[in-house]
C-alpha cells in the first residue's frame, strides 16, 4: 500500500515541475482605462443619482460635470469620467 502511495506523490511532483512554458501565467500590471458615466433625465432625478452615488461612496458630488441640457425638453445629463484598472 506504501508502495502506490509512494507512486501517486513521485508522479504528482515529476508533473509539477514539467509545466510547460506556454501555461504559466505571466502577471501583467493593470491597465488603466478611462470610463464615462452618463446621467440623463430631469434636473431632479439626475441630482438624487448624483446624491445617492456620493452617499454610496463611488463619486464625489464635484467630479461631475454641470449639468447640461440635452435636445429634449427638460432634460439635462451630467458626466463622470472614471480612471479605473483593467488586468
Amino acid at each position: 500500500m506504501k508502495s502506490k502511495h509512494r507512486n501517486f506523490l513521485d508522479n504528482a511532483s515529476n508533473q509539477q515541475k514539467a509545466i510547460p512554458h506556454s501555461q504559466l501565467i505571466i502577471s501583467q500590471p493593470p491597465q488603466p482605462e478611462k470610463i464615462k458615466h452618463t446621467l440623463t433625465g430631469s434636473r431632479q432625478g439626475v441630482i438624487a443619482t448624483i446624491q445617492v452615488l456620493h452617499q454610496l461612496g463611488y463619486a464625489n458630488v464635484r467630479d461631475w460635470t454641470p449639468l447640461l441640457p440635452t435636445s429634449n425638453p427638460g432634460e439635462v445629463m451630467s458626466i463622470l469620467v472614471r480612471t479605473i484598472s483593467i488586468q
